[in-house]
């Protein structure tokens, strides 16, 4: 269950690189126990927006509360909260993964006495206790990324934020850091950046979609239609325009031979004439629901003639 403290406040953020717009006016939150997805076309802003909120970026205006401290104006206390995995994990790749993670620790002022505990802690929920004693360099780019995530939770910060954290891993591996982002719910607010739709749609309980650097959407992964939209079924189905002409109904549209989609307006009442009608016509209906658009279908839409940058 979430906590309704957000952990991440982010208000009119914008980034400006000399007369080029990167982002613009974004407006976001995230709760403990909360998964939220940045998505976007590349170039669309997100790796800039990320970087802003971890505070290797200065933005040109906004602000960014980090566990309710403002990242402009005690940098390093807010970052003490944060716990950050750039696309390209920051790794020593000459050291094994615990002294790596015990370095990484030092650096979060993790206190030396709790240390040894904090870097088995990670170790264990990271799924890295059998090769910690092996040189970074040594692992495959799945474990590596899971190192990645292990420094940036070694000080139990409240907000995780990732950057494309399973590009350029194979099915098995992606599948590997998904449940392992999906368990860090438990315990941490969770922000990560994708261009991958199944993998936001599989992991996020909300999603923020970015174009030409701007926030244009903020939702579910699928979302109800603004419009009152549903598909009709009928075993015995009459023209179309026998449809169109019942009260409440706005629009008619045939998929298929019995199938069709309405858009209605106005839901109970146009529900109940439906149904009465088609009982009493022996339309004999079989199936009515309401249309939910995929994720797909809102990311498709937003980006409409779009090529990826």
């Amino acid at each position: 269950m979430t906590s309704s403290k957000a952990l991440l406040q982010v208000k009119g953020l914008g980034r400006h690189f000399g007369p080029r717009l990167a982002v613009a006016d974004v407006n976001l939150h995230v709760t403990r126990g909360e998964v939220l997805g940045l998505l976007g076309l590349n170039g669309a802003g997100k790796t800039t927006t990320l970087r802003m909120i971890c505070g290797t970026l200065a933005p040109s205006q906004g602000s960014i509360c980090i566990d309710g401290v403002d990242l402009m104006e005690q940098p390093a206390r807010a970052r003490q909260s944060l716990g950050y995995l750039p696309e390209t994990p920051p790794l020593t790749q000459d050291t094994s993964v615990r002294e790596f993670l015990r370095f990484a620790a030092m650096l979060r002022r993790v206190p030396s006495s709790l240390q040894h505990d904090a870097v088995a802690r990670v170790l264990s929920r990271c799924g890295l206790a059998d090769v910690a004693g092996r040189l970074i360099r040594h692992l495959s780019k799945g474990y590596q990324q899971r190192v990645g995530i292990a420094q940036a939770i070694v000080h139990e910060p409240a907000l995780v934020v990732l950057d494309e954290p399973t590009v350029g891993l194979d099915p098995r591996q992606v599948v590997d850091i998904r449940r392992l982002i999906d368990a860090l719910r438990q315990d941490h607010a969770v922000i990560f950046s994708s261009h991958i739709l199944p993998e936001v749609q599989a992991l996020c309980d909300r999603v923020v979609i970015l174009h030409h650097g701007r926030q244009v959407y903020i939702g579910e992964p699928t979302d109800d239609d603004t419009e009152l939209r549903y598909q009709l079924r009928l075993q015995n189905p009459p023209d179309p325009g026998a449809l169109q002409a019942l009260a409440g109904v706005e629009s008619v549209r045939q998929l298929e031979p019995m199938l069709f989609e309405l858009v209605l307006a106005d839901d109970a009442a146009a529900l109940d004439e439906i149904l009465a009608a088609a009982v009493a016509a022996g339309w004999q209906p079989r199936e009515l629901g309401r249309c939910r658009r995929t994720l797909e279908q809102v990311f498709l839409s937003l980006t409409a003639g779009e090529a990826a940058a």
